[in-house]
């Protein structure tokens, strides 16, 4: 959000963990940490709204902002859905989904396999385990005191809606994008998604914005959605601009990010639509390469088309550092080219 924050002339302060924090390598911030509600409390002094960039921060936190004064921005009873799986599942109980339970023993669950899922924390892969046994519910339930369970769609492809939603209620949508994942890992998108029709499309927008009026966010926000046939199931919510809607950076006229902002700052919403016929994003994750830089040579003379994003992370295996972004008219070219740059940068390849 640094980039259209400067460009809208909104000061954009952090609260980091660290220096070495991608956004505080490049933005004025506040050392601390993110439990402490004193911290926070002299933090937000200097502030007129508070968002927040993972859900990682304690209900306790926030709510305590909220009553020191604080614009909380998604409030504390919307953000609640995107932290507690069960919340979320028990809120959206008149939304198509995969049925679920709440397993605190292993003979809660008479039958498998099923997918287990922590109640919160849970991102990439992460405290998520298809589980094929009693035995191994056993072994899961051993770190957690309870899980969320839920029948395996067999479906055909995976979605998300961004959507934005300002104090007021004005909400907006971008269009459906694919989002194809490997162990847990989203790696390449597609938008608009290839797998729906049209139809289904819009009814998967209107879905979106049905939630994000349901649960009251103010700010982005991702919803995830199985496709099985002409059936959408949900699947989560990510109350923050995400790795879905990366692509709107280059190919949208509006990205998620200068709408997050917005959005909580109340201002009329920006146009969605995009900017081009097609946009393919491809995230570059931690290899072989320490060197981000050097695999620029390559790329930038053999696809001086394509936008190169770096998150200025450490490089580590299977992190997210970075992502790719191609757009035009022709999807097909956009794929090969979005894949090579990614693999190539990941160090999969090396021509």
């Amino acid at each position: 959000m640094v980039a259209p924050a400067t460009a809208l002339g909104v000061d954009l302060i952090l609260f980091a963990q660290s220096a070495d924090d991608s956004a505080a390598q490049i933005a004025s911030h506040v050392i601390g940490d993110y439990t402490n509600l004193e911290a926070l409390k002299k933090f937000a002094d200097q502030c007129d709204v508070i968002t927040f960039e993972h859900e990682l921060v304690p209900q306790s936190v926030i709510k305590g902002l909220e009553a020191h004064g604080v614009r909380v921005y998604p409030p504390s009873q919307a953000f609640l859905y995107s932290q507690d799986k069960e919340a979320m599942r028990t809120k959206l109980s008149e939304f198509l989904s995969p049925t679920w339970k709440i397993a605190t023993r292993a003979s809660d669950v008479d039958h498998y396999p099923v997918i287990g899922k922590t109640i919160s924390g849970g991102y990439d892969g992460r405290g998520v385990w298809k589980i094929n046994s009693q035995d191994e519910l056993v072994e899961i339930l051993k770190t957690t005191s309870k899980l969320l369970i839920e029948e395996i769609i067999s479906f055909d492809a995976e979605i998300a809606v961004m959507v934005a939603r300002s104090p007021h209620g004005q909400a907006t949508s971008w269009t459906p994008t694919e989002t194809v994942q490997e162990d847990g890992i989203c790696t390449i998108t597609v938008s608009p998604a290839q797998c729906i029709s049209p139809e289904l499309a819009e009814q998967a927008q209107k879905l979106a914005l049905d939630i994000a009026n349901l649960v009251g966010v103010v700010g982005v926000m991702a919803v995830e959605m199985f496709v099985k046939g002409e059936d959408l199931y949900i699947n989560e919510l990510a109350m923050r601009p995400h790795n879905s809607g990366h692509w709107t950076i280059d190919g949208a006229c509006t990205s998620q990010f200068e709408q997050h902002l917005r959005a909580i700052l109340d201002l009329p919403l920006g146009d969605p639509k995009m900017s081009a016929e097609f946009a393919v994003m491809g995230n570059i994750l931690g290899g072989e390469k320490s060197d981000m830089y050097r695999p620029y040579l390559h790329l930038m003379a053999r696809n001086p088309e394509l936008k190169f994003h770096q998150y200025k992370k450490e490089v580590r295996p299977g992190r997210k550092i970075g992502h790719v972004t191609g757009v035009g008219r022709d999807l097909l070219q956009l794929t090969i080219d979005v894949q090579h740059a990614r693999d190539y940068m990941s160090g999969e390849i090396d021509e």
